[in-house]
């Protein structure tokens, strides 16, 4: 198989791929920021920092910006657009399947193209080289 394979071109490493990968480290600096803030404010409660107002007044606006998730057409509008989401990646999974199995077997139907020239380039050197 792996000599089937040689020629064959990787679908399967794409451009999602890399926006995937952008996106995870997207979110672990997220993380990051969260858990910074998560052990300033902890700090501040303790009372080891004091409190620092435009540092307040700057995560007031970020959480104001975010959108009430408890409303039920939120919850339904985000299902439905992960659904979405969801069936155009299975699509995209399986049109590159589908792709690479077709260049698959473009590759064999080549590879066994080339054996048959080379058995008849063979036999012409055979017949060639007995004396008639």
């Amino acid at each position: 198989v792996e000599h089937l394979l040689r020629d064959v071109k990787d679908n399967t490493v794409s451009t999602l791929s890399t926006k995937v990968s952008e996106k995870v480290q997207s979110l672990r600096g997220l993380k990051a920021r969260l858990e910074e803030i998560k052990s300033y404010m902890d700090k501040v409660v303790d009372g080891s920092l004091p409190v620092n107002h435009e540092i307040m007044g700057h995560l007031q606006d970020a959480f104001n910006l975010l959108p009430n998730l408890n409303l039920e057409d939120y919850v339904k509008g985000f299902a439905v657009k992960t659904n979405d989401m969801m069936l155009v990646i299975y699509l995209s999974s399986l049109i590159r399947s589908v792709i690479a199995l077709h260049d698959l077997i473009n590759n064999k139907v080549l590879n066994k193209e080339r054996e048959r020239q080379v058995d008849g380039l063979a036999a012409k050197d055979k017949e060639n080289a007995e004396p008639a």
